[in-house]
This record gives C-alpha cells, sequence and structure tokens, in this order.
C-alpha cells in the first residue's frame, strides 16, 4: 500500500468514528423536536415565528422585467465585442 491510501484509509475511519462519536452523545440528550427553547407548558400556537424574505407577486413581475432588461443589455454588449 502507498501511502496516499493509508492516509484516505484512517481519514476515513477518523470520520466515522466521529460520526460515532456524535451519535452517542446525541443519545444522552433530548429528542431534537424538544430542545426549541420553549418554556414547559408554552403551547406550539402561542408563538409566532417571522416571516422571511417572501417576496410578493408584484415584486416578483418587476424583478423578472428587471432581469430580463438586465440581460438583454448583456447580450447586446456581447454582440457589440465580437463584431456581430
Amino acid at each position: 500500500m502507498d501511502i496516499d491510501s493509508i492516509v484516505a484509509d484512517l481519514k476515513k475511519e477518523r470520520d466515522r468514528v466521529i460520526k460515532t462519536i456524535a451519535a452517542l452523545v446525541g443519545m444522552g440528550s433530548a429528542p431534537a423536536g424538544k430542545r426549541r427553547g420553549r418554556k414547559p407548558g408554552v403551547k406550539a400556537a402561542a408563538t409566532t415565528r417571522k416571516r422571511r424574505g417572501g417576496i410578493s407577486k408584484e415584486g416578483r413581475k418587476k424583478l423578472s422585467e428587471l432581469m430580463k432588461k438586465r440581460w438583454a443589455e448583456r447580450r447586446k454588449k456581447g454582440m457589440t465585442k465580437l463584431g456581430k
């Protein structure tokens, strides 16, 4: 065996050991669904979530038009550089 294959095998073994340790450590803690930072007795409906990055139909249409215009200009510039 050459050095490169030995190093590759050792890295695979290291990754396997790290995953095994993480799984064992995770077994001792509460399930993922229980660790959301909620206080005992607080219902899910009582918490409010913030909406992230939603875009309206009008905003999507405006963005689409702007991008089409931008790409048309880039194509036009590209054609003039090529002499077409």
